[in-house]
């Protein structure tokens, strides 16, 4: 308990492990489970139910698991889910989710988040994200593995941002980024694909010329959206990497950015 500040308050309903750390006037709530490692900073509020795993840094007055800003949640149990070695940085916004979707607002492994970043209800967050200061999400969107969001970028609900891909300071999303597509605007146009961020990445040459031939063939070749897909779907049958994006554009409700 040693780790725990005086003023620190913490509902007895709370789950924290012995070595977690609560600075001072931080405010527990019953329903949060908070793992092995995990830092909070002074004057966060963390409300139930909410996970929070191991390892995880929470910056001063973070708020995480409040209730939906949904006008239709009228007070069902849902989650908010945090996973591990995740840096949450300050002023952060973080809703519980809803049962008209999953239920849980879900943020995965080792994901940088910078100050004043929201994440509305039932946003699905992957792993190893950079959200850069003041990016702020709508209810129910997913963003893949690896994705990079400039400072103030804006994205509207149920809007989906695949995996690799690069969003500009200011961009704003009203269609579906995919994968390794690099994107700025009012509203938010392709602009190539996020070749560095696969080079850090360890992606061989060979696999980033793949994905260039295939972000032509979805934007730069004149083909009309079903004759892309075909065509991708043909090169993604012989490269996974291509897969990824044939795959992502298919599956496509909202529509992508083009």
């Amino acid at each position: 308990m040693s780790r725990i500040h005086p003023t620190a308050v913490i509902d007895p309903a709370a789950e924290l492990a012995d070595d977690v750390e609560i600075g001072p006037y931080a405010v527990i709530g019953a329903g949060v489970s908070i793992d092995s490692g995990t830092r909070v900073g002074p004057h966060c509020v963390i409300e139930g139910p909410t996970s929070i795993g191991r390892g995880n840094r929470i910056w001063q007055f973070a708020s995480l698991g409040a209730a939906p800003q949904d006008k239709k949640y009228a007070g069902e149990p849902t989650r908010l889910e945090i996973g591990d070695n995740n840096t949450i940085r300050e002023f952060c916004t973080f809703n519980r989710g809803t049962a008209q979707d999953a239920g849980a607002t879900r943020v995965g492994n080792d994901n940088w988040i910078m100050a004043y970043v929201h994440l509305a209800h039932d946003c699905q967050v992957g792993n190893h994200t950079i959200f850069a200061n003041n990016a702020q999400l709508a209810g129910h969107v997913h963003v893949g593995d690896w994705a990079i969001l400039g400072g103030f970028t804006v994205v509207h609900q149920f809007v989906r941002i695949g995996a690799h891909s690069m969003c500009a300071m200011g961009a704003i999303l009203f269609k579906d980024l995919p994968p390794y597509v690099t994107c700025s605007g009012n509203p938010a146009a392709p602009h190539g694909i996020n070749s560095e961020g696969l080079k850090r990445r360890a992606y061989a040459p060979e696999q980033i010329e793949n994905v260039r031939r295939a972000y032509k063939t979805l934007y730069k070749n004149g083909l009309l959206l079903d004759q892309a897909r075909r065509e991708l779907a043909a090169q993604g049958a012989l490269y996974s990497e291509v897969a990824l994006l044939s795959d992502f554009v298919a599956a496509s409700t909202r529509g992508i950015m083009r």
